[in-house]
């Protein structure tokens, strides 16, 4: 999965969690906020992961989803993750922008780790 951009940005359903979720694989729930069981241990592990070495969370991102609507995520995720330098998208995975920074994403060792 080198250099994703993400599930939704290519119009798939999110690639790690719908291969454990019923839910989601069969379309009963397009976001995991929308289900009875939000946050489900599953989520909560994934999120646990992410907010320790990719400096985001799921369940806060679902919960202002489902507060504040897709579009405005969106514009607020852009922003975040918006490079400074060049304009391009920042992975959440390294904090390496996708465009400019992309020589230094195949020179490292660990693809999917923040440089702190």
């Amino acid at each position: 999965m080198s250099y994703c951009k993400g599930c939704r940005p290519r119009n798939k359903k999110c690639a790690f969690l719908k291969k454990r979720c019923d839910r989601l694989m069969y379309g009963q729930v397009e976001y995991c906020h929308e289900c009875a069981d939000f946050p489900c241990e599953k989520l909560e592990h994934l999120d646990k992961g992410y907010r320790a070495k990719y400096r985001m969370s799921m369940i806060e991102n679902l919960k202002f989803i489902k507060g504040n609507g897709v579009k405005r995520f969106l514009a607020e995720q852009e922003e975040r993750w918006k490079c400074p330098e060049c304009g391009g998208v920042i992975c959440c995975h390294n904090g390496i922008c996708f465009d400019c920074g992309i020589g230094r994403l195949k020179s490292k060792k660990a693809l999917y780790r923040w440089e702190d």
